[in-house]
């Protein structure tokens, strides 16, 4: 008949070192989401600035379209189909720019979304395990003995 094998126990300080290592590695794992969330942040408004600029000048150049080409049908000459052109031409480019702009805002957003919620989990965990540790580590209460009345007799 085989032997079977034994299984091995762990250690108390085994333990302790493995208890020990995972909450440093989820106090890491809060600390690099705090900071990817706070560089995500940043181009998220480096990204909505961008956006706002190019929202104007597109505001601006349609509204230049809108009278060039008014002026264009009162007189049609060389130098306002030029300048139409020109209008349009940037209005194209900036159409693409704006396009750019929002696909990355849209990815942006949702990566901010996941670094956010996992964040606050890797947060909420450690926060929860302090608490636990904080109610474990209380040094125990001596118990006082209840004096005996004596009967008065």
């Amino acid at each position: 008949m085989p032997k079977s094998k034994k299984a091995t126990v762990m250690k108390s300080a085994a333990l302790e070192k493995l208890v020990s290592s995972s909450m440093n590695n989820l106090q890491v794992a809060s600390d690099d989401g705090a900071k990817a969330i706070a560089t995500r942040s940043g181009e998220a408004k480096k990204l909505l600035a961008e956006s706002k600029r190019i929202s104007k000048k597109r505001a601006i150049l349609t509204k230049r379209k809108k009278t060039t080409s008014l002026k264009l049908k009162k007189v049609a000459d060389a130098a306002t189909r030029k300048i139409l052109r020109d209008v349009e031409k940037e209005l194209a480019a900036i159409k693409k720019m704006a396009e750019k702009v929002r696909i990355s805002k849209t990815s942006l957003a949702e990566e901010l979304k996941g670094l956010k919620e996992n964040q606050k989990r890797a947060a909420t965990y450690l926060n929860v395990i302090e608490k636990a540790d904080k109610i474990l580590n209380k040094p125990k209460k001596k118990k006082r003995r209840r004096r005996v009345k004596k009967a008065l007799k």
